[in-house]
C-alpha cells in the first residue's frame, strides 16, 4: 500500500522476482515530494516531478498496479477491503506515508493551505496568482494587503524553501508581470514554534538559513505558535496577529490512518510500531516502512526521522528480507544510515549537513540541485527539470505562472 519513496523502492526491488507484487495507490503516479514547493511557486511543471507507476513496471510481468482507495485491513482474513473489492495478501506492506498535522485545530484546517500533494501545490499556485490579479484591481490599501501578504507556518525545510521562493518571486517576477503593483507592499511572514528555523539541522545551518531569509526580506516570527486562523487574520500565542488571506501550513506531519489495526500497534504521530525487521507489532506478515513506521535503534531511540532516505533504505532492506524469508534464511535487522540533510532558501543560498562536512551558500545550493535532480524518476523528467532550472537561473522568468482551475460540468 502506497507508491511513495518506500513503497515504490520495495516494488522495484521485487520486480522480476518470484513474488507477485500488487502496488496499490490512490493515484496512478509517483510524486517527488521534495519539489512540491517549486510547482507551487511556478518554478516547475507538475508533470516533471511525477512518474506513472505503469511506466516504471512496463517490463516487470510480476508487478500489478491497482489505483483505488483502501478502506480497511482485515488481518484475520489476510485481506484488504478496497473500493474495487477485497484483495488477499500473503505479505502486506504499509507504506502509506503521512499527511499534514493540524494539531487538532479544525478552523485552521478549514482555511489554511497544505502542501502534501501535487494537487495541493497547484491549488496554492492558483491562489497566489489569483490574489495578485485581485490585488491589481484593489483600490483600498488594506484590501490589497490581504491579497499580497502571505504567512508560512513552520520553519522546517518546506517552510524555509517556500519562504525563500516567495521572496525571490517578489524581487524578480512581480516587477515584470505586475508593473502596477508595488512589490514593497508584499510582506512574507514565517512563523515557527522554535527559537531557530531548521532546528533539526546543525546550529550553523540554522543560523545561515535565518541570515538568508532576512537578506531576502522575510519577516521571521520565531518561538511563536499560531493558535487560530479564520481566513483573514492569523492569531499568535503572544497575543499579536497578522492579516492575510493566505496561510501556507508546513508545521508538521502525522501518519495516515487505516482501519483494522489494533490501537496497541499505533504510537505517537499515528505511526505504527515496528520491530527491527519492519514487522508491525503483533503481526508476522504485516510490515510498515517510511513515514508511517516508528522503529527505534540505539542511535535513534525516539524513532527515525520522517525523511525520504529512511523510506528508501527500509524499502531496500525489506525487499532483501522478504527474499530471505522465502528461502528459509534469517532476516537482517534494519539499520539507518544517515546521509545528511539539506535545504535551499533561494538562488545560491542553501545549507547542507553531511555526516562528515557541513557547509552553506552557493556550493551547498549546487549540491542540493545535483542531489535532487538525480533523485527524480525518468530521464525525460531529469532533463526537463534541469532545463527549467537553467532557464530560470539565466532569466528569472519562467512561463509557468498560470491559473489553471479544475473543470466542472455546466461551469
Amino acid at each position: 500500500m502506497g507508491g511513495g519513496f518506500g513503497g515504490l523502492t520495495l516494488a522495484r526491488k521485487l520486480a522480476k522476482s518470484d513474488f507477485q507484487v500488487v502496488l496499490i495507490d490512490k493515484n496512478n503516479y509517483h510524486q517527488f515530494q521534495p519539489l512540491f514547493y517549486q510547482v507551487a511557486m511556478a518554478g516547475l511543471e507538475p508533470s516533471s516531478i511525477v512518474f506513472p507507476f505503469r511506466k516504471v513496471f512496463q517490463k516487470s510481468k510480476n508487478v500489478f498496479v491497482r489505483v483505488t482507495k483502501v478502506l480497511a485491513v482485515a488481518p484475520e482474513r489476510n485481506e484488504l477491503e478496497t473500493e474495487i473489492g477485497n484483495l488477499r495478501y500473503d505479505y502486506l506492506v504499509l507504506a502509506i506515508g503521512a499527511d499534514t498535522n493540524w494539531y487538532g485545530n479544525e478552523r485552521v484546517r478549514a482555511h489554511a493551505i497544505p502542501m502534501k500533494s501535487v494537487n495541493e501545490a497547484l491549488f496554492l499556485r492558483n491562489s497566489i496568482f489569483e490574489d495578485y490579479e485581485n490585488a491589481v484591481m484593489a483600490d483600498d490599501y488594506n484590501q490589497r494587503q490581504r491579497y499580497l501578504d502571505i504567512v508560512i507556518v513552520g520553519g522546517g525545510p518546506t517552510g524555509v524553501e517556500v519562504a525563500g521562493s516567495l521572496a525571490e518571486m517578489k524581487r524578480h517576477i512581480i516587477p515584470k508581470d505586475y508593473v502596477d503593483l508595488n512589490r514593497d507592499e508584499i510582506n512574507i511572514h514565517l512563523v515557527h514554534g522554535d527559537p531557530h528555523v531548521l532546528n533539526t539541522m546543525s546550529p550553523g545551518a540554522s543560523a545561515a538559513a535565518e541570515k538568508f531569509l532576512k537578506e531576502l526580506g522575510v519577516t521571521l516570527w520565531l518561538d511563536k505558535v499560531v493558535t487560530d486562523y479564520d481566513g483573514e487574520t492569523v492569531q499568535i500565542n503572544d497575543g499579536s496577529s497578522i492579516r492575510a488571506d493566505k496561510v501556507i501550513w508546513a508545521a508538521g506531519i502525522t501518519g495516515n490512518t487505516i482501519e483494522g489495526l489494533p490501537k496497541e500497534s499505533i504510537t505517537r504521530g499515528n505511526r505504527l510500531k515496528t520491530n527491527a525487521f519492519n514487522q508491525v507489532e503483533g503481526f508476522n506478515n504485516i510490515f510498515a516502512i517510511g513515514d508511517i513506521a516508528w522503529q527505534t535503534e540505539p542511535a535513534w531511540p525516539e524513532g527515525h526521522p520522517q525523511v525520504a532516505q529512511v523510506a528508501l533504505q527500509q524499502g531496500k532492506c525489506l525487499a532483501d528480507n522478504l527474499r530471505r524469508w522465502q528461502k528459509g534464511e534469517s532476516p537482517a535487522p534494519f539499520r539507518y544510515r544517515d546521509l545528511g540533510s539539506m535545504a535551499t532558501i533561494g538562488r545560491n543560498r542553501a545549507v547542507v549537513d553531511l555526516p562528515f562536512w557541513r557547509f552553506q551558500g552557493a556550493f551547498a545550493w549546487l549540491v542540493w540541485l545535483f542531489v535532487h535532480l538525480f533523485s527524480i524518476l525518468g530521464s525525460k523528467n531529469k532533463l526537463i527539470v534541469f532545463l527549467n532550472w537553467v532557464w530560470n537561473y539565466v532569466t528569472y522568468d519562467q512561463s509557468l505562472r498560470l491559473v489553471i482551475k479544475p473543470w466542472r460540468r455546466n461551469s
